[in-house]
């Protein structure tokens, strides 16, 4: 069995958000048109509490862009977004959410970032969506959303670590590039590591 999963498409995260991914809003009607694709969508959603440690505001005298440690790890500082409950962390209004029969939260713990939607950044707590598949017999995966470099890297690392045959729809997937080219980077590492960079016109 074959699941799309569909990386947090919410509005911080699309033009005008408080974490804006540059043309962020134009995965959606391509996320939308492979959703019937598939026997099994599932989402995932940003869902940081207000004072969660990888927003710069937490830290006097840093500022978005900034790196520190945090829980041990390396840790860009972002602008404060996705907080639990807001308009902000909500899905963006076209996505199509009717299709979507599981949303995983991640970015919970304000102790420590998610990038990946199956775990947090020190692989300590699973977010239940490797669970999840596995109890429905999905062997294959295909992600989408945003960003590239950051959130849809990280979760097709980790799928492919969970040994799952996993692709990327590439043209429903953009880049932060917080350094110019390391969305393309991304796709490469993503490439090396296994997984199968694609166009949405060549998911079946």
């Amino acid at each position: 069995m074959r699941a799309l999963i569909a990386v947090d498409l919410q509005n911080d995260f699309m033009p005008g958000g408080a974490l804006a991914v540059p043309q962020g809003n134009a995965v959606i009607p391509v996320a939308n048109a492979v959703m019937p694709r598939f026997p099994l969508v599932v989402a995932t959603q940003d869902w940081h509490p207000p004072n969660h440690g990888s927003f710069a505001k937490q830290h006097p005298g840093k500022k978005p862009g900034d790196v520190i440690d945090l829980a041990g790890l390396r840790q860009e500082l972002w602008p404060v977004h996705c907080v639990q409950g807001t308009e902000g962390a909500a899905f963006h209004r076209d996505v199509a959410i009717g299709s979507i029969a599981r949303v995983f939260h991640k970015g919970t713990d304000p102790t420590i970032d998610s990038y990946s939607a199956f775990f947090d950044n020190a692989h300590r707590r699973s977010t239940g969506l490797g669970e999840f598949l596995k109890d429905r017999g999905v062997g294959e995966v295909y992600l989408l959303g945003l960003a590239t470099d950051f959130c849809v890297k990280f979760s097709v690392l980790d799928a492919l670590k969970l040994g799952l045959k996993t692709f990327v729809i590439e043209d429903a997937c953009r880049g932060i590039d917080l350094k110019p080219g390391e969305a393309q980077e991304a796709l490469a590492q993503m490439e090396k590591a296994g997984a199968v960079v694609l166009k949405s016109g060549q998911v079946k």
